[in-house]
């Protein structure tokens, strides 16, 4: 039987992370994922470039049953930390926009960092190693496809379910239900949005624009994409996370601005003001969000405040999503572990002392941009400092 002080679950950027950490507090650690590679989700981020976190991080960027659930470990852990981590590697970034930070060359260079910071520690990494169940009696077993391994900690940091084709599976949830700690259903987060058949407008896919996505009471001003099938883009994905199914979806095409008032000035013939409304919006948007609903009336025989009123109404557009791509497409998931039943500061279960939860699998989703990584390095983090007993 294999043994070890710390097993880690999961070798993505949560728990490779974790396991240098505990590595370096002098624990025999072990790392076992079902994947033949690791971290491919942090190959895959940020357009292969890896948004590793965010200058603005903070407990408000995150959505959780508890919003203050996340607050510790995001103060003791910052995105300065993990910038001096990176500066210490030697790795080229820089800032992209809203605190974003990127790699200059490729996400490789955060896997290789992490998986160096591993060697360095002593952790031992199995890869090819499925995770079947998980039981306690005096000490820890992990049942796998390899055999069983005994440990003193367990640190789950299995992810969740988005992005199936790269692996994604529910068995943290699974590992979570046998020791009856309960789940915050897990729903597709940070994902497009698809319309139904009268709402998806074929003619304007490809088309982007800046503008405010509002559902409910929240409001997010990024780009949106108009795609085949529905509407994508940062701000919808954003919006996206805070969206149930039965909600409305409100985009202001002109954010900042009056579009009845950029119609009223200019009130000429329809070129005229098509003319104008393309430096406003995209011209193929404007043609058919605004200049195709006039009815049977010229626009170049409507008074300004006739054209006013009508601007302010095409201006805000209102959807009814049919539903979204799901895990698919999904980049996050909302939802997990519930963290009534973990400590905030450890990240260990409260009723079974030694089981730890982190990064994905945790019902603490962050916006886009960063965010999620910074959850997984805190998240890590806070886990990796109670294996230092």
């Amino acid at each position: 039987m294999n043994d070890t002080e710390v097993l880690v679950l999961g070798g993505g950027a949560a728990g490779l992370f974790c396991a240098f950490q505990a590595g370096l507090l002098g624990r025999q650690v072990t790392v076992l994922d079902h994947g033949a590679k690791l971290g491919r989700k942090i190959l895959i981020s940020g357009g292969g470039r890896c948004n590793f976190t965010n200058l603005g991080a903070s407990p408000a960027n995150y959505l959780s049953n508890n919003p203050h659930f996340a607050r510790s470990a995001l103060a003791r852990y910052t995105p300065q930390d993990f910038i001096s981590l990176v500066k210490k590697h030697g790795i080229p970034f820089h800032e992209k926009t809203l605190g974003q930070q990127f790699c200059d060359r490729s996400a490789k260079d955060i896997l290789e960092m992490l998986l160096k910071e591993c060697a360095d520690a002593g952790v031992t990494i199995r890869t090819g190693t499925t995770v079947e169940r998980v039981t306690k009696a005096d000490r820890f077993t992990v049942h796998t496809s390899a055999g069983p391994w005994t440990a003193d900690r367990v640190i789950v940091a299995t992810g969740g379910l988005s992005l199936p084709t790269i692996g994604a599976t529910g068995i943290g949830y699974d590992i979570a239900r046998s020791f009856g700690i309960p789940i915050v259903d897990p729903v597709a987060a940070l994902v497009p949005f698809t319309l139904g058949p009268a709402e998806i407008r074929p003619e304007l896919a490809g088309v982007a624009f800046d503008a405010h996505v509002v559902v409910g009471k929240t409001r997010f001003r990024e780009a949106v994409l108009i795609t085949h099938r529905g509407l994508s883009g940062p701000a919808i994905l954003q919006a996206s996370s805070y969206w149930n199914p039965g909600q409305d979806v409100a985009i202001d095409l002109f954010p900042g601005g009056d579009l009845g008032e950029a119609l009223a000035a200019a009130h000429g013939s329809k070129a005229q003001i098509l003319t104008h409304l393309a430096t406003l919006l995209p011209r193929r948007l404007a043609e058919a969000r605004c200049l195709g609903q006039q009815g049977t009336t010229p626009l170049n025989a409507l008074a300004p405040p006739t054209l006013r009123r009508l601007g302010q109404e095409w201006q805000h557009w209102t959807l009814h999503p049919a539903g979204t791509e799901g895990w698919r497409t999904a980049e996050v998931t909302r939802g997990g572990v519930d963290t009534a039943a973990l400590s905030s500061k450890t990240m260990e279960a409260r009723d079974v002392p030694g089981l730890h939860f982190i990064g994905e699998v945790v019902d603490v989703t962050g916006w886009l941009g960063g965010y999620n990584f910074q959850w997984a390095w805190a998240s890590g983090a806070a886990a990796a400092e109670a294996c230092g007993w």
